[in-house]
This record gives C-alpha cells, structure tokens and sequence, in this order.
C-alpha cells in the first residue's frame, strides 16, 4: 500500500466514524519493515524480519475521547472497528480539554525535503546486512584476548505513514533509519566484568561509520575501564562526554513539560523570562536538519513545527505544550515533543575540555539514578576517568553525582564542539565546575 493509498483509506476511516456519529476524528495509517542481525561470540544469533500495517484513530466526541487501534486493514472489518469504537466512547467521561488542535495550527508547514529517507533502502540485501554484522564483531573481537563476550549487530527500518484529521489536516511521511554497532564486555583479572558499546544510526545507509571504528571503539572503551574503583567524595569538576550529555537534559525536559506544569510538579513553573542555567546554555529544538533523526515537517498532533529556542543563554523562553495540556494551562500549543535538539555549539573539542582540568572526573556514561521533577533533586550514578593537570589519571565508578538542578545548570562553564549525530538530542561534551561527587 503507498501513501496515495494510506491516504485515501483514512480519509475513508474519517468519513465512517463521523457517519457513526463521532463529531471530531483523527487517522494514522502506517506501514513498517524492521530487520535485526545479530552475531554473538563468533556465531549468528539473530536473524529478525518484521513487518506491520497498522490504523489508529481517535474520536473526540461531545467532550469524550478515545484511541483505538487495529493491524486489519480491510475495509470490511475496519467499518464494524470504528461503528464498534464509536459507540463505546459515548459511555467515557466528559472530559472539555479533549479536542483536536486549532486548525491554525496546521499552517505554516514548510514545504521542504527533510531526507530522511533513503531511496536505496531496497538495494539492501540480506547477504550485506549479514555481511555487516559478521565483520563488526569480528574486528571487535580482535581486539584483545580479554574479552570474555562480544556481540555485533546491524539492523535497519522503513516506515510510510499518513495523517487526516476531520479539521482540516493531512500529512505524509517516508523515513528510514540504519543502525550498526558492537559491544563487548572484558575480564579485568579480578573477577569484575568492564562493559561498554559503540553504536551509530543514521537515516541514510551511507552515512554509517566505518566498521573498523565501530568495532574497535567498543572495545577499547570496554578496556579502559580495568581497574575502575570509587574517589574519595568531594566536589571536582566535570567533562560530560557528547554521547551521554543528552542524558542530562532529562531533568529538565519533564519539568519544561506541560503535564508536569498543570499537575503542580515542575519546579519550572511559572519562571518563564527567568535565568535557570548558565549563559553558555542555549537549547534550540530544529525540525529541519538535514538527515536528522529528529527532523519533522509536522508533530504526532498534525501542528507545523518551527526552530525554536527554549532556552536562551540560560533563560528559559518556553515550555514543551502539546495540545490537550495546553487547553487545560489555557496555553497556546508548541508540541509536547521535542525534535532535534542542539545547542550553541563552542569552539573546543572534547581533548580540549580535558586539558583544562586540574582535578576532574570525565563522565563515559550515567547509570540509572533519579531526579525530582519537583524540587529539582537529583542523584544520577557515573562510570568515567579521573582527570588531574589535563592528564587521565585511572577509571572511577561506583561513584554519584547529586545536587539540584536550580543550581546544577549555572555551574556549566565550557560547551564543546563535538555534538553526538547519532542522536536526535545532538548533545556536545559538556565542562561542568565544582559538582558534587559521591564515593569513599
């Protein structure tokens, strides 16, 4: 089924539901393929293929709504799902805020190629995926004669999809996403178990790194970890590396929530126009990189995107309202999602930032921990590198860093230059100053 299909059958799927007595109705039709390879150890451990047809609708009626979805798309079936759906969604509760977004909202779409889909996705060919995923893990386990497991994969994904909303909206969509990577777990000689990754995706097959790195890297980020233990506690300064940086944001992505807002449990409210963070934070969320794994001409509710600043030079400029929320703040709607999000970018490269450190932690990863959406109260476990005088030192882990996001964000002294493009948050390594470490 192509999109001029998708397209017609959900305008189908909206006419049936209003003839059913549903006053406002929303329709995404969508089509996915989805491949995995796995290789474990030498040997191939998965082979995955999955595809789906899927219709979901909404129906906002008399100040009810409901969602419902259905893999058969066959009209026959379909026309008994929606008469079904409607019928049960008159017995819901009232609820005034649930209705589709303004249709002035939907203007403003930009009328550009995003590429975000590769034409060549077909040309892919088992033997490659296969191919792919075999030699990864063979240069990874190369590496050394530490390693006690390895595994390389490959996997890659096409999705079309279209939207109709009963006011006034259609959209379409075509993208594709390819993914490559290992990851290896060593023996330390004392009975501990290092791991660590090195994994990429892309939109376009070939814009994948080069096998040799992906191997190679997961590994040697595995190794360098041999020999980690705790530092005694005390407040050192902090480089972030770009892969993980993102991670930090979580903080302050569900506070700068709508939902969060109206159920009274940002410690964002009502700050608007304020100073939250640093000067040398500037958080930008753009829909139109090229290639980006985050890029959109339009959000899950059918609203034109716009580059937005959210936070400018450390004053938060705006909050993330999606359309429901928003009617509840008596807001007017941005998206509730993000897109890409990049920052003002600096001129200094994660060696760089190392180099400025007289005593200092360089953060590899962060493992679970939690963060108050509240207060702001966070405690987040890190797994890094001692730094002193610029010069890595010995791995660290088991260690914690805590404090309260009101305060943490000011002491961001350094931007890097290196943002991660694997990601849809395309973080760059982060400086930090006098954060306060947990260990011996």
């Amino acid at each position: 089924m192509n999109n001029k299909e998708k397209l017609e059958l959900a305008r189908w799927a909206v006419e049936q539901a209003k003839f059913h007595g549903a006053e406002e109705v929303s329709v995404d039709v969508a089509q996915s393929r989805n491949v995995e390879v796995e290789y474990r150890d030498g040997q191939l451990d998965k082979l995955k293929e999955s595809t789906q047809n899927a219709l979901d609708i909404s129906f906002y009626d008399d100040n009810r709504y409901s969602s419902h979805g259905t893999n058969d798309l066959r009209k026959e079936s379909l026309e008994k799902f929606i008469s079904g759906a409607v019928a049960m969604t008159k017995y819901l509760n009232e609820d005034p805020h649930r209705k589709l977004p303004d249709p002035e909202f939907y203007k403003g779409q930009k009328d550009i190629d995003l590429k975000v889909f590769d034409s060549s996705y077909e040309s892919v060919t088992s033997e490659q995926r296969v191919q792919i995923s075999k030699e990864i893990e063979s240069i990874a386990r190369a590496q050394s004669d530490k390693i006690l497991s390895c595994t390389a994969g490959y996997s890659d994904s096409f999705s079309q999809s279209v939207k109709v909303n009963s006011n006034g909206f259609e959209g379409e969509s075509s993208r594709t996403a390819f993914s490559a990577g290992a990851e290896a777990t060593v023996d330390d000689g004392e009975g501990g178990r290092p791991y660590d990754w090195n994994w990429a995706t892309v939109r376009l097959f070939k814009d994948l790194p080069d096998l040799e790195f992906l191997g190679k890297v997961a590994v040697e980020r595995a190794l360098e970890k041999i020999g980690q233990d705790k530092m005694e506690s005390g407040k050192y300064d902090m480089v972030v590396e770009n892969r993980s940086a993102g991670r930090l944001f979580y903080s302050l992505f569900s506070p700068m929530q709508a939902s969060s807002l109206q159920q009274k449990s940002s410690f964002l409210e009502g700050r608007l126009g304020e100073k939250i963070a640093s000067g040398k934070f500037t958080l930008i969320d753009d829909p139109f990189i090229v290639n980006g794994l985050g890029s959109r001409l339009y959000d899950g509710e059918g609203m034109a995107t716009k580059k937005r600043v959210k936070i400018d030079k450390g004053v938060l400029k705006e909050y993330y309202i999606d359309n429901y929320y928003g009617n509840k703040l008596g807001m007017a709607p941005n998206s509730g999602s993000t897109s890409n999000l990049t920052l003002e970018y600096g001129t200094k490269s994660l060696d760089d930032l190392i180099k400025e450190m007289k005593k200092g932690i360089l953060v590899k990863n962060f493992i679970g921990g939690n963060s108050n959406s509240t207060t702001g109260d966070f405690s987040i476990g890190i797994v890094g590198l001692y730094v002193e005088d610029g010069r890595i030192v010995r791995p660290v882990n088991e260690m914690n860093i805590s404090g309260n996001m009101n305060e943490f964000w000011n002491r961001l002294a350094e931007v890097g230059n290196d943002p991660y493009i694997y990601s849809s948050w395309r973080f760059p390594s982060l400086y930090f100053t006098d954060v306060q470490f947990s260990g011996i």
